[in-house]
């Protein structure tokens, strides 16, 4: 499992999967998102700009992140 470590209080959705390198761009991120492939906290989220907090944890295709302080 990946972490990405947050430099502010949240980091977005779209933002997150792109840092991770899960996605290629903010249109990929948007695009894989938008067609319900994205789970945060094992729920599927469609909305781009949810933001994520400590201990979230994001799954796309297999693969996870945490989201940690």
């Amino acid at each position: 499992m990946e972490v990405i470590k947050l430099r502010e209080e949240y980091i977005k959705l779209g933002q997150a999967l792109k840092a991770s390198g899960l996605v290629g761009s903010g249109v990929d991120a948007k695009n894989v998102i938008l067609d319900g492939l994205v789970t945060v906290n094992d729920e599927v989220e469609t909305r781009r700009g949810r933001k994520l907090y400590d201990g979230d944890i994001v799954s796309f295709e297999g693969e996870a992140i945490r989201i940690e302080k």
